[in-house]
């Protein structure tokens, strides 16, 4: 999933949340964040302390990664954008990408 808003995040993590079928108090207990914070940070809200949103996302096992944007070898292909195929491949174990 491409983020380019503080909205994207918030999807992101809340997409993330319910394939792993934990509540919002369940995972802002493992987080140490209120129940309320998550609420907050699931609807995009602009703000977020980037140190609790790093140890929110590693609860939810996602890795965040900055990049370019450019292509950097010839191996890049139109699936590795492909939002299905993305998902395919986490659903399987492997990287997005």
């Amino acid at each position: 999933m491409l983020i380019t808003t503080h909205r994207d995040i918030g999807a992101a993590i809340r997409e993330r949340r319910k394939l792993l079928g934990l509540d919002q108090a369940e995972l802002a207990s493992r987080v140490g964040v209120s129940r309320q914070w998550l609420i907050q940070v699931e609807n995009g809200k602009a703000g977020a302390g980037i140190g609790l949103l790093l140890r929110l996302l590693n609860a939810l096992d996602l890795k965040f990664t900055l990049d370019t944007g450019k292509a950097t070898t010839s191996e890049t292909t139109l699936s590795q954008h492909d939002p299905s195929a993305v998902l395919d491949r986490v659903r399987k174990g492997g990287k997005p990408s």
